[in-house]
């Protein structure tokens, strides 16, 4: 046995990922693919609510407009809180007791939703601890990700990290595209079935339950495939001596750098299917009057979106945007892809703002409000997407890499208050108005990442 792989419990001996002699390709890379079909699975259990909430009103609950988008907004919440928890646990636990516990904890949300989602009387304030604990799939990122850093040397994290967080990011995608097609066929009939109204058309029969039963044996199987493959990495750091990394300014630079990427990413990807409603759809009562299968459309000829046929792009680009541009951060560096990526979101928050307030003079117009709404928000996620990528390039460049595992996780756990702030202010202030701070923000991020590290002679070129 190489000294590599020298073992004294779950932790490895003299690992160290820079030095050939004392690193394994081949543990690093399975570590890579099984904390990466896990963390999928964290982020399916994180955004399952974005996929139940925006159809709750249809299959018979009478929650208002704004207790919507507090339910959505909740796994923002409390993945935020519970990534401030993760963050200092690898160091501590390690990675194979993290992962696998981790990947146990997401049946309570998982199983909780497919039972609730059968029983339109179930109270409000259940939903909403069920959405609080949805967010320990959004807690898992800030321990995971530092985690798998530790496994690879610097010259590879771009990718590495890339690759794992935006297959990670899958997982929204996965449980937005998968949820139309999951509920239509009786898969767990024995807890009955949902009559789902939508205005305009006729009433379906819909099994709910399945959006989210059908998860729960990929988790058990995870949680195992963890528990027999992972090691742990002997980078030792009490919590006192991790929160050393406040005290580095790029510390708090970075953190507004990943609020506008990620806390873009997640805050739209929560919120974009209720938005679309809400502007577009049902939802708006300038467009249907009613609600149910009585309902009436006040505006002739104009064709209801579906937002359940939609919300999964948004994801689906982001997520591929950070995997397609990884290896592109390591060649070139992070700075320089960040800076298109602020430059990018500013541009597309700008296009975007036209179609935040629906002209419902005519079908035609409600129509390409709707197109231009629809696709600025879809340039919204590429743009953040890439800043996604090139963020988690830039950490492990410049800090060391104890500081650059702590510096991830806190970044992480403060922009996945992302869907809890959209939530929060979609409910307080018109879109355009929240869009509008969206666009200041960015213009903020672009002339830091130009001045801290992009520019020729930056104090920190990463």
């Amino acid at each position: 046995m190489s000294a590599a792989l020298e073992t004294k419990g779950d932790w490895l001996q003299s690992w160290d990922p820079e030095d050939p002699q004392k690193w394994d390709k081949k543990l690093a890379y399975n570590t890579l693919t099984v904390t990466t079909f896990t963390l999928t699975l964290c982020f399916v259990a994180w955004f399952l609510p974005s996929a139940i909430v925006p159809k709750l009103t249809a299959l018979g609950y009478t929650f208002t407009q704004s207790q919507l988008y507090w339910m959505a907004a909740m796994p923002g919440l409390s993945g935020g809180l519970l990534r401030l928890v993760w963050m200092v646990v690898p160091p501590i636990m390690g990675t194979r007791k993290m992962v696998t516990l981790t990947t146990l904890l997401l049946i309570l949300p998982v199983l909780g939703w497919g039972f609730e989602v059968t029983n339109p009387d179930v109270p409000y304030w259940r939903l909403m601890g069920l959405a609080f604990l949805a967010g320990i799939g959004g807690g898992a990122f800030s321990g995971f990700m530092p985690s798998t850093s530790y496994f690879f040397p610097r010259r590879m994290q771009g990718t590495v990290l890339g690759v794992q967080a935006g297959v990670g990011n899958f997982g929204v995608s996965l449980v937005q595209l998968l949820t139309p097609w999951l509920i239509s066929f009786g898969m767990f009939g024995f807890l009955g079935s949902q009559q789902m109204a939508v205005p305009g058309k006729e009433s379906v029969i819909v099994w709910y339950q399945n959006s989210a039963l059908v998860y729960i044996p990929f988790i058990v199987v995870g949680a195992i495939w963890a528990y027999l493959v992972l090691k742990s990495v002997p980078v030792k750091a009490n919590i006192k001596q991790q929160f050393d990394i406040f005290s580095n300014q790029d510390t708090w630079w970075m953190t507004l750098l990943y609020i506008m990427t990620f806390g873009t990413f997640s805050g739209l990807s929560a919120q974009f299917g209720l938005l679309m409603s809400n502007l577009y759809g049902s939802g708006n009562p300038e467009i249907v009057q009613g609600a149910g299968a009585s309902a009436t459309l006040l505006v002739d000829g104009y064709a209801l979106p579906d937002p359940v046929k939609y919300v999964f792009l948004g994801p689906l680009i982001g997520a591929g945007a950070r995997v397609a541009f990884s290896p592109l951060t390591d060649r070139m560096g992070g700075a320089v892809w960040s800076l298109i990526s602020g430059v990018g979101i500013l541009a597309s928050i700008l296009y975007t703002l036209g179609g935040l307030v629906p002209d419902t003079s005519s079908a035609e117009a409600l129509t390409a409000g709707f197109n231009q709404f629809l696709w600025g928000m879809l340039a919204i996620f590429l743009f953040s997407g890439i800043g996604n990528a090139s963020t988690f390039k830039q950490m492990p460049m410049i800090f060391e890499r104890r500081q650059a595992g702590g510096v991830i996780g806190w970044t992480g756990a403060i922009a996945a208050f992302g869907p809890f702030l959209f939530g929060v202010g979609l409910t307080l202030m018109p879109p355009t108005t929240f869009y509008i701070i969206g666009a200041v923000w960015a213009v903020m991020c672009i002339a830091i990442t130009w001045t801290r590290y992009a520019r020729p002679g930056a104090p920190k070129k990463s």
